[in-house]
């Protein structure tokens, strides 16, 4: 029998109280499952990330290969919208059964085309390179960042370029958890130089862009749906969802009705002053499986 103290045997000075945990805020990120099915009937496009959303350490898994390929069977536009650069893009956008991939946060797409466009250099597949600044712009806004760029370099303790730089045409990169490890304070001192440049800055799951101009994600799927399709996204931003991870999603976020983090956006989502409205199960490519069955079996059961 296990001994149990009588009241005599207890110790009679007091003890100190034990410490009182703060209750954990309540999410705002509703489960996938409350996302109404007669809206996700109605859809016609999704727009996504890809680190950390499609990809899972750094890959395309084979269940968010098969999501894209389902939807597109399905006759949904998909795009992919991304800081990486336009130069590491181009392999994803040959290969995926996408309409066109828009990287360097809005600022250039590329577009597979079947009907006879121009390849890109040293490419057998053909792409369509589409830019929202002009040649003139860009060469000098290169110019302005690579300026930029050494100065971070120079006062940020530990900042390194990202390793996908050589692609980069219209924006630069910091790399914070990629291959290496900035803690919050340098990643604010990043931001901070970026801004007092007068740069764009944001900063994903990986990286912390920068770039000079008025492009961002959201500018970047109005103007690929209106260059590709014809059509205004704001007036029928109902019919289209945004999945994404991360805080650098949030203008997104804001924007679409119906948007959707995996589940991995939740280490985010205290510094998110506009978060996703709904949340998967699934992490990283395994939660946008997940948004793409609820797409495609709006009658079915979400996880």
């Amino acid at each position: 029998m296990a001994y149990c103290p009588t009241q005599s045997a207890m110790p009679t000075t007091p003890s100190a109280p034990a410490p009182v945990s703060e209750p954990a805020a309540p999410s705002r990120l509703l489960p996938l499952g409350q996302w109404p099915a007669p809206a996700r009937g109605a859809l016609v496009g999704v727009f996504t990330d890809i680190d950390d959303t499609l990809t899972t350490d750094g890959a395309i898994t084979p269940d968010a290969l098969a999501a894209l390929h389902a939807l597109k069977a399905a006759g949904l536009h998909v795009i992919p919208i991304t800081g990486r650069p336009v130069g590491w893009s181009e392999p994803m956008a040959r290969a995926w059964p996408v309409d066109a991939i828009v990287a360097e946060n809005g600022s250039v797409a590329l577009v597979a085309n079947k009907i006879g466009l121009k390849p890109l250099p040293d490419n057998n597949s053909l792409l369509l390179k589409l830019y929202q600044q002009d040649a003139a712009t860009r060469a000098a806004n290169y110019a302005r960042m690579q300026q930029v760029a050494q100065r971070v370099l120079r006062e940020v303790p530990g900042a390194a370029l990202a390793r996908d730089s050589a692609g980069r045409e219209t924006d630069i990169a910091i790399d914070h958890s990629e291959f290496a490890h900035l803690p919050p304070a340098q990643i604010a001192q990043v931001v901070a130089v970026m801004q007092r440049e007068g740069m764009n800055a944001t900063v994903s799951s990986i990286h912390i862009n920068g770039w000079f101009g008025a492009h961002d994600k959201l500018a970047g799927a109005r103007w690929i749906a209106r260059e590709l399709f014809g059509r205004d996204l704001d007036a029928e931003i109902e019919r289209w969802v945004y999945v994404g991870d991360s805080t650098n999603d949030q203008i997104m976020f804001a924007h679409f009705p119906h948007s959707v983090g995996v589940a991995n956006i939740r280490r985010f989502e205290a510094q998110m002053a506009h978060p996703p409205r709904y949340v998967t199960q699934g992490e990283r490519g395994a939660g946008f499986a997940h948004v793409a069955r609820a797409i495609l079996e709006p009658g079915g059961a979400v996880l």
